[in-house]
């Protein structure tokens, strides 16, 4: 059998295969705005397009016969594309390589496109998810710790109303990974479970998470401001900033803090769940500044109340983890707390210094290749191109655990 020679569409092809398997992060979350995107070309979306993404309404209860009649208010969330690849260079003879020859050189170039898609991802989550659990520096090595991590993920996910729908999936980098098949290696558990385990190296899915391993779990540092942050300055504060004594030190952007008196609801029955709602700060805040900028907003009524009351005048917020210390931002989360989309770009025509060009889906991911010649220095180029967003519609459905 003769080999079949790559061309743009083949090579197209087995690229995206590639990188399907390489995802990490990537693989669990919400792909479903593709489409939207995909159906809308025409539009013409282009590298640093922000597009905003409808979160679906919410509303009250009515108790009894009458009606009350409520407005419908949606909310949006942005989504920025950006482009990115990798580039091959192959002179006249190495050309001539055929797909199977050319499979390691495609796996190492899928591999720096599926690190930095999962890394843009986990980066994101780190900053927007703002429940958080874990003590920095303790690992759950120990049946107990281990049993007590997942339980309380799973607990806090349970609070934020995601669905319990086999949709559940924990991120750890390498530390946690390592400390979880310890803690989890006395418990009893199905004879699959233990051979993956013992052959893999890598937790294995079960107390309803899917496990995963990635070296791109962000690392999140603190600012310099003390834990026991400085009062709340003023009573019934709502919003999306909060109004301080002018602070101590600086905090950093993706800092999670929770505010005195401002118990996290329930979202779909408001009830308190007990514990201090956590805020994630959205931007870097400098010493001395009264202000700090929060997500989520503080709602305290109406169908997007999020907390029981306003922060307490008078009492400091606290700042999880320690004064400029580090943690790794390890992410459990159902799939609609993220969304990746990745869009089909333009292909230009043939000729011209181009020599094929193929753009290619697959299972929703969208790759284009396009080869071009160097006939100076006989250089046969093919550039491997994606255009993709991140974005964050229900960053409630998501709770970091800190190492």
């Amino acid at each position: 059998m003769s080999n079949t020679f790559a061309t743009c569409s083949i090579i197209a092809k087995e690229s995206l295969a590639i990188l399907e398997n390489m995802l990490s992060f990537s693989s669990g979350v919400n792909r479903d705005f593709e489409s939207e995107f995909q159906s809308n070309m025409s539009r013409g979306y282009a590298p640093g397009q922000t597009i905003n993404i409808k979160r679906p309404p919410r509303y009250n209860y009515r108790s009894g016969r009458v009606a009350v009649p409520q407005g419908t208010a949606e909310t949006t969330i942005p989504l920025t594309l950006s482009q990115g690849g990798t580039d091959l260079n192959f002179n006249g003879i190495e050309r001539t390589l055929s797909v199977s020859q050319m499979e390691k050189k495609l796996k190492a170039a899928m591999a720096t496109v599926a690190n930095e898609i999962d890394r843009q991802g986990l980066d994101l989550a780190r900053v927007a998810t703002f429940n958080c659990l874990g003590t920095p520096g303790t690992a759950p090595n120990t049946q107990a710790l281990a049993l007590a991590m997942v339980t309380d993920l799973n607990r806090r996910l349970d609070d934020m109303a995601a669905p319990r729908d086999g949709e559940r999936s924990l991120i750890m980098n390498p530390a946690l990974n390592a400390a979880g098949v310890v803690g989890f290696a006395g418990m009893f558990n199905s004879q699959q479970i233990l051979d993956k385990q013992m052959r893999r190296g890598v937790m294995v899915d079960s107390l309803g998470l899917a496990y995963a391993m990635d070296q791109n779990v962000a690392l999140h540092t603190n600012g310099t401001q003390a834990v026991a942050g400085t009062n709340i300055n003023g009573a019934g504060q709502t919003g999306s900033t909060i109004t301080v004594v002018g602070l101590g030190g600086t905090i950093t952007r993706g800092t999670k803090i929770t505010l005195p008196g401002c118990f996290a609801v329930n979202p779909q029955s408001r009830q308190s769940t007990g514990v201090l709602a956590q805020f994630t700060v959205t931007a870097d805040v400098a010493a001395a500044a009264t202000s700090i900028p929060i997500s989520p907003a503080i709602v305290t009524s109406g169908p997007f109340q999020n907390v029981t009351a306003s922060p307490t005048s008078g009492s400091p917020f606290v700042i999880f983890g320690t004064a400029g210390g580090s943690f790794a931002a390890n992410v459990a989360y159902h799939r609609d707390a993220f969304t990746l989309a990745m869009v089909p770009m333009y292909a230009p025509p043939g000729g011209k210094g181009v020599i094929d060009v193929a753009v290619e889906s697959y299972k929703g991911l969208n790759l284009k290749v396009t080869e071009f010649y160097d006939g100076i220095n006989d250089n046969y180029i093919i550039r491997l191109d994606v255009l993709f967003g991140w974005a964050a519609p229900y960053p409630e459905l998501a709770c970091l655990y800190a190492l």
